[in-house]
């Protein structure tokens, strides 16, 4: 069985305009050229796909599935054009994005929306992990640039960081917590009950617990979810307890008397070594403004 593409361009040109004669005319061949092509498919498949026995070529009932098929094979041959040429332009075929399971859920929903409909043909993955193992996939090659809070442990030699913003903390515990009665709890206050802190994957906190009784969580939902059990007390993103999950739930005190910086940076981690394409030069370019 043997047919070309030129055939199957013949083919579905002569369905879809309903004469060979205007599939000859926007193809740019002569009208015998277009008939000829039809009937090399035909024998090449070996059966019939148009009734000739009418003014004007009717589908038979086989050509019409093949015809649906044509169609198919065409479109794929399509993608596959446009992803050779995605590849010789320098243009990335796949991109794979490592993220904080805390950034803001709607900003980047919004900002993935846009690759989709900036770069149709781009395979994209996304992968969620806490703290550290951000930096730590994107380092061993495992994700070509991830999303993160900045952290005061030192990023590997072979990263840099680009900050996109900045987000406030919130103090929050559960409603039935001995200091949800406190409007502006005092440090001192604060030290008398748990704390419940953010920790990387390896258990390692960024910035020290202000209680002395705490415990590290490497997830800041789940230190939410444990908020609202009545656990602790927590500093968490603010977009995280204003959330709609949470926002009914928690009970959010003042943080007057907490001298700790309470904003977290947040940036976008990359491999110095690695070359940056159309992309990635776009997304840089989208994230300095997703968070505003």
């Amino acid at each position: 069985m043997n047919w070309t593409l030129d055939e199957l361009n013949a083919f579905v040109n002569s369905v879809k305009l309903g004469s060979f004669s205007a599939a000859a005319r926007k193809m740019g061949k002569a009208q015998s050229r277009i008939s000829t092509a039809v009937s090399n498919l035909e024998a090449g498949l070996g059966f019939e796909l148009f009734d000739r026995s009418a003014k004007l070529p009717v589908l038979t009932p086989l050509g019409e599935e093949m015809y649906i098929e044509a169609q198919s094979v065409l479109a794929q041959c399509q993608r596959l054009n446009a992803r050779a040429m995605t590849v010789t332009s320098g243009e990335e075929v796949a991109l794979t994005v490592a993220m904080d399971e805390a950034v803001p859920v709607n900003a980047f929903e919004a900002l993935f929306q846009r690759i989709s409909t900036q770069f149709p043909l781009l395979k994209l993955t996304i992968i969620n992990g806490s703290q550290e193992d951000i930096a730590a996939w994107v380092d061993a090659s495992r994700a070509d640039i991830g999303i993160m809070f900045h952290s005061s442990t030192m990023l590997p030699d072979s990263l840099d960081f680009m900050s996109i913003g900045q987000f406030k903390q919130s103090l929050v515990v559960a409603p039935s917590h001995p200091l949800a009665s406190t409007q502006a709890p005092t440090l001192e206050q604060l030290m008398q009950y748990r704390q419940l802190a953010i920790c990387d994957i390896t258990g390692q906190s960024q910035t020290p617990a202000l209680s002395p009784n705490y415990w590290y969580i490497d997830s800041y939902y789940y230190i939410v979810a444990l908020v609202l059990q009545g656990v602790g007390w927590a500093l968490v993103p603010e977009h995280v307890a204003k959330s709609e999950w949470y926002i009914d739930d928690l009970c959010e005190l003042s943080s007057e008397y907490i001298t700790n910086p309470l904003l977290i940076e947040m940036g976008v981690v990359n491999r110095r070594d690695q070359q940056i394409g159309p992309v990635m030069h776009w997304l840089f370019d989208e994230l300095h403004s997703v968070l505003q």
